[in-house]
């Protein structure tokens, strides 16, 4: 765990923040006022279907469209220009999608409790590692087939009585509450993400795994297998539920500067 200031890059750099399924850039809002205070830009997206994002959910079919506003902001990005991409959740597998085509303009990319696959859903143990298993909780989703009832789901969201408990157990009570508000379904498209690409190109941008010990989402032995099974340059550990954006927010901004005062 980071304390304190130190380790401060010298160079400013420009942050872009993609959240996980069914937040939105609305959660990085403590961060973002961290880092910009710091005197750092930062970007904070929404996919499609996300936050204030106008697209339905139960339209998005496919993963590429839902990655699309990532793909969109990184193929904007001027040619010299390099940013530290920072992904939660299943946001891991939109920075490895933007690894996999932008690897020249990402100078660091951090992965916090996130879904971190060199090659996305390939494999059943990908979906083992990858896929939150919540069968203890009971039933915990909420289902849409926005196209028939015989054809899988095209929407899925997580109960209300579940998001704290799973979600943000450290965390304040304001800042669940705030979010109860502002969770979206996320496309269930999201579970067909299929990189490929040549694995040296993949490894040759520099990758820092934020691992959460005491989440319910994506269990701490799931973040542990991605790690061996696709070794980062470094692990940092926080001892936070899910979303450390919330339950520690100065923690996770000293732990992002410290990361990326390497690149």
């Amino acid at each position: 765990m980071a304390e304190g200031k130190e380790g401060h890059c010298k160079e400013k750099q420009h942050f872009v923040m993609v959240h996980g399924v069914g937040h939105g850039a609305w959660c990085w809002f403590k961060v973002q006022h961290l880092l910009e205070s710091s005197g750092h830009k930062v970007s904070c997206l929404d996919l499609a279907g996300a936050g204030i994002n106008a697209a339905d959910p139960n339209s998005i079919l496919s993963f590429e469209d839902y990655d699309q506003p990532l793909f969109d902001f990184m193929s904007a990005l001027p040619h010299d220009e390099k940013v530290v991409l920072v992904g939660h959740s299943a946001g891991g597998l939109n920075v490895t999608k933007a690894i996999h085509d932008f690897g020249n303009k990402i100078s660091l990319a951090i992965f916090i409790a996130a879904t971190m696959l060199p090659s996305g859903f390939l494999s059943d143990q990908d979906l083992i590692d990858g896929v939150p298993n919540l069968s203890e909780y009971g039933d915990v989703y909420e289902l849409q087939f926005g196209l028939v009832p015989d054809n899988p789901p095209t929407s899925v969201a997580l109960k209300k009585e579940f998001q704290r408990m799973i979600l943000y157990q450290l965390s304040p009570k304001e800042d669940s509450s705030l979010a109860s508000m502002l969770l979206r379904p996320w496309p269930y498209a999201i579970s067909k993400a299929r990189f490929r690409g040549e694995k040296e190109n993949v490894n040759n941008v520099r990758r820092v795994y934020i691992k959460t010990m005491y989440d319910n989402m994506v269990k701490p032995e799931q973040q542990e297998a991605m790690i061996r099974r696709w070794p980062p340059n470094e692990v940092m550990i926080m001892k936070t539920d899910h979303s450390p954006f919330f339950s520690a927010s100065e923690e996770l901004f000293n732990l992002i500067i410290k990361a990326s005062s390497f690149c």
